[in-house]
């Protein structure tokens, strides 16, 4: 299998870079499938439409030794985090995540609290691999 065909269309990687947005079903598979089911009462809908919005108003970039964490579909907030300055990246996953292929990142600079959190991400450990090769000057 391609690196290419391990990605689906909202996520790239080339050459050291990263981009993906948190994924809907992967994350929470039960959760879809309830709203899924709640769409005949009409609240489902309502459910999926918000979900979706919030995935796609977060997206996760890491690129020449660079991390991009940018939030917001009409006001955006981006952070911008140094690779030479990550101190641990940090992969959380539960046994459903692990199944799905799907994960929480949490990235480390200085002290105890993560300077930024993403969960949903679609092949955390890819991430990290990334974000230390960029540390590294791979």
């Amino acid at each position: 299998m391609t690196a290419a065909a391990q990605f689906s269309p909202n996520e790239s990687r080339f050459n050291g870079s990263y981009t993906a947005n948190p994924v809907m079903f992967k994350n929470s598979p039960f959760l879809f499938v309830l709203c899924v089911l709640l769409i005949p009462v009409g609240i489902g809908i309502l459910f999926l439409l918000f979900w979706r919005l919030q995935c796609a108003a977060t997206k996760l970039t890491v690129s020449e030794g660079v991390i991009y964490l940018e939030r917001g579909l009409l006001s955006k907030s981006r952070t911008e985090i140094d690779c030479d300055s990550v101190r641990t990246v940090r992969v959380d996953q539960s046994f459903m995540n692990r199944i799905f292929g799907v994960g929480k990142i949490a990235v480390f600079t200085a002290g105890d609290e993560p300077e930024l959190v993403v969960d949903g991400l679609p092949d955390p450990n890819s991430i990290r691999d990334v974000i230390k090769g960029n540390k590294d000057g791979i």
